[in-house]
């Protein structure tokens, strides 16, 4: 059984407005992992921030460390 919002009743209810699901839309959609943004949208927007602020620390530090072994090649 199929819940409310299966991507066959949205195909239908799109259709049934006279419009059709945008294939390339649909494409990318499969490799999208939507709980992991379900759960971020269930974060205030200062969390969201502060998670954001740590990822590019994080990156900034893989950056730095990159840097530094390309060095000592």
């Amino acid at each position: 059984m199929s819940s409310p919002n299966a991507p066959s009743e949205r195909h239908d209810a799109l259709r049934a407005a006279g419009l059709a699901p945008d294939p390339v839309i649909e494409a990318y959609k499969r490799g999208v992992d939507r709980t992991l943004l379900r759960q971020n949208l269930l974060r205030s927007p200062t969390e969201r921030v502060r998670n954001l602020i740590a990822l590019q620390e994080l990156a900034e530090e893989a950056r730095r460390a990159g840097a530094a072994a390309n060095r000592g090649w």
